[in-house]
């Protein structure tokens, strides 16, 4: 029997960053999958980042994960969205060339260290005393022994395809069988199981389609890299194009909405409320005239397009009618039906912080499996719980991430304090501290956690300060440098700016409205800096009174969350608690006061209790001991 410190269960956008995260701490790892050959595997879009998605997907990088490298190496279109709007919401979004990205993601796995791979399914959990995890058996007849084991089986486990009321697929996705033995092996544990369902649109011979009725968009034409450490060779750009679902396609939904397995009675799990499908758009948005839809190519060398927007679990006959009813889609051939599909997760307050099941050491789950929908949450619940897989294998401590620190942070609290009612996506808003948690300073946010870990080369690390050190030259050179009114006027007037009447420094010019600090930059010195380095010292600058705010109110939220609330506590003997809060707090066990107070039924009268009440405990619990 071969023995591992870390074993992974999938081999996805979860599995593979917390592979890759536990290999690079120097834990012999294994990502053991049902197919070796889908890897990285793009299983909807063939899109990486978008709102919040973006930020958390440079995160990963920071923290040494493949996804924003795999990107860079696989990008056909980028765009940053929300440029008209404030800093905190800019999101880098990318379209890839699917296979290129599935290769890419192999290749810088396979480089790494102590990463070994295994194909089979696993059908068995064996546990040792404690209870924690001892070995894992598949249906091959292989067992394999570890540490710490990651599940990330996305939608695999007891997955079911739905293509209309009466077609039902096991599957994990199309062409890949379900883990049905993995899910029953995780239930004998007394893991509470449930329902969700997603889906996938159909795909599309783009050769068959009338690109000229489509508005067509193209991509930035600025250079963009996910990835701080890498700079990968940017590769031709392709355009995507905006159609509509109109009154046709309404009519033809409406006439076989019994027919599709949501609406029919077939699905009982509950969809993604902001990834709906069109049948739910019909259905929820009467009032819409037409929905969007956005025509998507699949890669270089296909001409393939992914239908965005209408996703469906309508009769395959049904989706084709319904292409063919948007106008230049009229002779459209169908290469792949989309559907709808049904699997068990996990409702994620059954875990720690840490992404680690309470009461069974070494068990950690993320992506899919507790309740979460996209790539990009998937990816950022794997490294956390990959890096922590490895710390439990060498008997360190387990490490979690702040509201304040990461999208990621914000991401794994939410699903530990909050739960989930329907698959969670990440949005910007759902952050208390967005301007502190952008896209620009993901490095700065976590170089130190990382270094603090090993997770990073000592090449990685020389560029990650190199470009600190820049950042913070640029931001003295803005607060040192005076220009004066000769050579600042003409700028300031171009930008519709008042001028100024004497010597006033750079970093004034800069917080104006519509100025640029590059521009500024520029002028006083002669020579022009990195954009993406002016970036960060012109945000810092123009928002630096906004910035303060948000890290004050940080640091409050850090004192709470510093608040330890021991594993033993009895919320249900305090009677100063409301009956709803000792509920909440004796079935969840957060483990600091901050995570307590953001479990919804917990006042903050509850609060203020709870601190006594505790404080009282461990007064008692002292005098007992001696």
């Amino acid at each position: 029997m071969e023995r591992y410190d870390v074993i992974v269960i999938g081999g996805g956008h979860a599995g593979t960053e917390a592979a890759n995260a536990a290999a690079r701490l120097g834990a012999r790892t294994l990502l053991l999958t049902q197919n070796l050959e889908t890897i990285g595997q793009m299983s909807c879009n063939p899109a990486i980042g978008g709102i919040a998605k973006g930020t958390v997907v440079r995160e990963v990088d920071a923290l040494g994960g493949v996804m924003g490298r795999a990107t860079d190496r696989s990008m056909i279109q980028f765009r940053m969205l929300n440029r008209s709007k404030g800093p905190a919401v800019w999101s880098p979004r990318a379209q890839c060339d699917r296979g290129l990205y599935r290769r890419a993601v192999r290749a810088l796995l396979e480089r790494r260290a102590g990463l070994e791979f295994a194909q089979g399914t696993v059908t068995r959990l064996r546990m040792a005393r404690g209870p924690r995890i001892d070995a894992v058996t598949t249906a091959e007849g292989r067992t394999f022994a570890c540490r710490s084991l990651v599940i990330t089986a996305g939608t695999f486990l007891r997955g079911k395809i739905h293509l209309g009321v009466d077609r039902e697929i096991p599957a994990g996705r199309a062409g890949d069988p379900p883990s049905v033995g993995l899910a029953e092996a995780i239930v004998e544990q007394g893991i509470t199981v449930e329902r969700f369902k997603t889906g996938t649109p159909p795909r599309l011979d783009g050769r068959s389609v009338d690109l000229s009725v489509f508005s067509r968009q193209d991509g930035d034409e600025a250079q963009y890299w996910f990835s701080s450490f890498e700079r990968a060779d940017r590769l031709p750009q392709l355009p995507c194009y905006l159609a509509w679902a109109g009154a046709e396609v309404r009519a033809i939904i409406e006439r076989h909405l019994g027919e599709s397995a949501l609406y029919g009675g077939a699905i009982s799990g509950r969809g993604p409320r902001y990834c709906p499908s069109i049948e739910d758009k019909i259905v929820k948005f009467r009032d819409a005239g037409r929905h969007q839809l956005f025509l998507e190519p699949e890669g270089l060398e296909t001409s393939e397009l992914y239908v965005n927007g209408l996703s469906t679990s309508l009769p395959a006959e049904v989706q084709l009618a319904l292409l063919h009813a948007v106008p230049g889609l009229e002779q459209a051939k169908m290469t792949r039906a989309g559907y709808a599909i049904e699997y068990d997760y996990f409702p994620p307050t059954q875990l720690s912080a840490s992404l680690e099941l309470k009461g069974v050491e070494g068990l950690f789950f993320a992506g899919q499996v507790n309740g979460t929908t996209g790539y990009e949450e998937a990816a950022g619940q794997g490294i956390l719980a990959g890096i922590n897989a490895a710390l439990e294998a060498q008997d360190k401590p387990a490490i979690s991430m702040r509201r304040d620190q990461a999208m990621i942070g914000v991401l794994v609290d939410d699903l530990v304090t909050r739960g989930v009612d329907e698959p969670y996506r990440l949005f910007t808003s759902r952050a208390e501290y967005r301007l502190l948690l952008r896209q620009d300073n993901a490095v700065r946010r976590l170089i130190d956690l990382g270094e603090a870990l090993g997770l990073l080369t000592a090449e990685e690390l020389k560029v990650a300060h190199r470009r600190l050190a820049d950042e913070h030259a640029i931001d003295r050179q803005a607060r040192d440098t005076v220009m004066r009114p000769e050579s600042a006027n003409p700028l300031l007037q171009s930008w519709g700016s008042t001028p100024i009447s004497e010597p006033t420094r750079v970093v004034e010019l800069a917080r104006r409205p519509g100025t640029s600090l590059s521009t500024l930059l520029a002028a006083a010195s002669g020579s022009a800096a990195d954009p993406a380095v002016v970036e960060w010292a012109e945000i810092e600058l123009k928002y630096e009174g906004y910035l303060l705010r948000e890290r004050e109110d940080a640091l409050r939220l850090a004192a709470m969350d510093e608040f330890a609330l021991p594993s033993d506590v009895p919320f249900q003997t305090f009677s100063s608690l409301s009956i709803e809060a000792r509920e909440k707090l004796a079935a969840q066990r957060p483990e600091t006061l901050g995570r307590a107070g953001r479990i919804p039924g917990v006042s903050p009268n509850d609060l203020q209790n709870l601190v006594l009440e505790v404080m009282k405990w461990n007064r008692n619990r002292e005098v007992c001991s001696r």
